[in-house]
């Protein structure tokens, strides 16, 4: 099956010389939810951008569903809801009505009944009366994803749409995502919350500098890229690691209270064993040992920091 959005050596220029995307390629399937990281000022928006047509690319192709989203820009435009980072919306128009003329923008009918189903799932409902200017923040964003979904796109860019929305509001959002996965819908996911990634992509590309620097499955990802800690909290603080010790590349923690050892869960032998046994032989006793996994944002920052 061909994928949803294709994007094939794309690059920007932009008038001021800066090159903000290079060669960049990307394949997104049907029905996944794509996490696209990357640190500030890496790309990300720029490649948003043009796939929804907002910015014409310097070179490359974009296709959406087949068609290119510059030579068929009504057509692409349609298939595709957006939800930018910037809280644009009209102060003095109801909810009701800003989602309403959303839709009707991109050509559909009128359709109270789903443009009533949206505002429900994103807790709007009770203030489809309200101007946008008398709601909150958080309100307002999901104004904007309301907006975004009022002609039922069939791929959804939510750039940053947690951003400055409590814990709570952002559980509810995902779980609208959630929603509108299991109903066909392609979601690409912009966030500084790595966790949430970590939580409901199927697929994590990282960009920096305009250059996509791996696009893997989340799991895969983990599974090839992630570490595991031992932490090793001592009896009685030391004031550095023995020479006998140096070859576990052990480092000191907590003003002498705790030593961290990094190991690679897929290797043949961890060395846990023979670190606990040298521990032992130094002197060095021991009140607690715990483990920890390395999170998505421990590997999304080495990837970045190798990428440099």
């Amino acid at each position: 099956m061909a994928p949803i959005v294709s994007v094939s050596n794309l690059s920007k220029t932009y008038a001021s010389g800066f090159q903000a995307l290079k060669g960049v390629s990307l394949d997104i399937e049907e029905g996944e939810i794509l996490a696209l990281l990357g640190p500030n000022g890496a790309g990300k928006t720029t490649l948003i951008s043009i796939i929804c047509g907002i910015v014409n690319p310097s070179g490359g192709k974009v296709a959406v569903n087949g068609f290119d989203v510059v030579r068929d820009f009504r057509q692409t435009r349609a298939m595709i809801g957006l939800v930018p980072q910037e809280l644009t919306t009209d102060a003095f128009e109801t909810v009701w009505n800003t989602v309403s003329f959303s839709r009707g923008l991109h050509g559909k009918k009128p359709d109270p009944v789903h443009i009533e189903k949206v505002l429900k799932d994103l807790s709007l409902w009770d203030k489809k009366d309200n101007m946008l200017r008398e709601l909150s923040g958080g309100m307002k964003r999901r104004v904007l994803i309301a907006k975004a979904l009022s002609h039922e796109p069939r791929v959804l860019f939510l750039d940053e749409p947690t951003a400055g929305v409590d814990v709570s509001l952002r559980k509810s959002m995902w779980e609208v995502v959630e929603r509108l996965r299991a109903s066909g819908v392609t979601i690409i996911l912009t966030t500084h919350y790595i966790e949430e990634a970590e939580e409901i992509a199927d697929r994590i590309a990282v960009i920096n500098g305009g250059e996509i620097l791996l696009v893997e499955e989340k799991a895969a990802l983990m599974t090839k890229l992630g570490r595991k800690q031992l932490r090793v909290d001592l009896a009685q603080p030391i004031d550095e690691v023995p020479e006998t010790l140096s070859s576990y590349s052990l480092s000191l923690r907590e003003n002498g209270q705790c030593l961290i050892y990094d190991y690679d869960t897929s290797a043949e032998r961890t060395g846990i064993t023979a670190l606990l046994a040298a521990l032992s032989e130094a002197g060095i006793r021991l009140r607690d040992i715990s483990t920890r996994q390395s999170s998505l944002e421990d590997i999304f920052v080495e990837i970045v920091e190798a990428g440099q």
